[in-house]
């Protein structure tokens, strides 16, 4: 059996199914959609995806009849007998009990932040399909002129740049000192000049307090500095996108043990605690292969694997998932960002004698029309250790993150980067590619 059924459940089931074609395989799914693509969310709302349908991989039709695999929708997990190898749930307000031999669980994440008024009209969050589907109605019969979004990391930029397209006027409320919190500060720092050209207003430093309606009808954010200056902004739409936490209360409930993390222990195979039960997706932590440190790292290209992990061994197979190096990579207008591996902050948390050197480079040969590229890579002064790597410019962003990716997995050192053999041709990249030429500068500094 598997609780949840959109990225790790779904993967989960269809793994299982592939390594055992005769066991019965049910999926129990709260909502109306599974297997969908989460990522494409603010991409739907802008318009450049037309069509909700267009985000969805396979129908629960596509599962049960292709595969055997027995959805049922609208069906929420309540508690976790162990003992008795049972689920409670409930379907609509009709109580039922599921048997399981093995179990899964992917209950994913849920909103980090509860802000008081998060629940009055025109207050929105970007977290699964339902709630993107009634955002975009929302969008297309309520033309709302101005727009808050609290919390300015990648999904509330996306989802600023997809309001600012419909030509909304976006205020983007954070409450650290610069865009894109993890990410290093001139890389943000690029991203801050990118979204103000395009007119979107930024507020630095705030945490907002609550959410009230005016007697004009109107929304006004309410939000306080760490001195307690309090000021409010007003709008007709607020999306609240403030991250994620992972939603642990079934498997706590049920005596799974949890990591230092605050998410659902699991060891390479997915397993968890409890006999029987494994667990995967954005409510499970997992190894981060830089830091060697527990890490919560909520993406759909983790939790697919992880579900994948998780599905072959319920089914008797013996996969492992070792870890992350932390990789992933966003679009914010034109501007493309994407790290890998551990910042500065986070390193040196991590026990490393962490430093960090910024390049700016073309992402391609200037005659082609190449862009202005801004790099940081970050290392340790002592081994020469790789530690990150991070990117921001118009064009190849992930390209060149996924390179140093390949070389963190491996443990690569920072001299051995930079005669990296590379792809190079003019419409791609320069002779000296930007991670070449960051590695080179780490290593002037450290005989410095």
């Amino acid at each position: 059996m598997v609780i949840g059924g959109v990225a790790a459940g779904m993967s989960a089931a269809s793994r299982a199914r592939r390594r055992n074609p005769e066991m019965d395989i049910v999926v129990l799914e709260k909502g109306q959609h599974v297997s969908y693509g989460a990522c494409g969310l603010p991409f739907y709302l802008s318009g450049e995806v037309k069509d909700w349908r267009d985000l969805v991989v396979y129908t629960p039709e596509f599962f049960r009849e292709k595969r055997s695999i027995d959805v049922q929708l609208g069906c929420e997990a309540l508690e976790i007998e162990p003992g008795r190898k049972t689920v409670h749930a409930r379907r609509g307000s009709q109580p039922i009990d599921v048997s399981y031999d093995k179990l899964v669980i992917a209950t994913g994440g849920v909103p980090a932040v509860t802000i008081p008024g998060a629940d009055l009209a025109g207050v929105f969050q970007c977290s699964d399909l339902t709630g993107a589907i009634r955002l975009h109605e929302f969008l297309d019969t309520q033309q709302p002129r101005r727009a808050v979004v609290i919390g300015s990391g990648y999904i509330g930029l996306e989802c600023a740049d997809a309001f600012a397209r419909r030509g909304i006027e976006v205020t983007v409320l954070g409450r650290a000192s610069h865009l894109l919190e993890g990410f290093e500060p001139e890389i943000a720092e690029v991203v801050e000049t990118t979204v103000k050209a395009h007119g979107v207003r930024v507020i630095h430093n705030r945490a907002a307090t609550s959410i009230s309606r005016a007697g004009d009808g109107a929304l006004h954010v309410h939000h306080a500095s760490a001195g307690d200056a309090h000021a409010s902004e007003a709008a007709e739409l607020v999306l609240i996108a403030t991250g994620i936490v992972p939603h642990i209360k079934l498997a706590e409930s049920a005596g799974v043990r949890l990591g230092l993390t605050g998410a659902i222990a699991v060891d390479e195979r997915m397993q968890t605690s409890a006999n029987s039960i494994y667990a995967a997706g954005d409510c499970v932590e997992t190894q981060h292969l830089v830091s060697g440190k527990p890490a919560y790292f909520p993406l759909g290209t983790t939790a697919n694997k992880q579900g994948r992990v998780a599905g072959e061994n319920a089914a008797g197979g013996n996969g492992r998932f070792e870890g992350i190096v932390g990789t992933l990579a966003t679009t914010i207008f034109e501007m493309e960002v994407a790290r890998t591996g551990l910042s500065v902050a986070e390193a040196r948390a991590a026990g490393y004698s962490a430093d960090g050197v910024t390049i700016r480079t073309l992402s391609k040969a200037k005659y082609l029309g190449g862009r202005p590229l801004t790099a940081t890579l970050i290392w340790d002064r002592g081994s020469e250790r790789l530690l990150g790597f991070e990117v921001a410019c118009e064009e190849g962003a992930a390209k060149r993150v996924d390179a140093a990716a390949v070389a963190l997995h491996g443990r690569m050192r920072v001299p051995d980067l930079v005669y990296l053999d590379l792809t190079y041709a003019p419409p791609f990249a320069g002779v000296w590619e930007a991670l070449l030429i960051a590695a080179g500068e780490a290593v002037k500094r450290r005989r410095r």
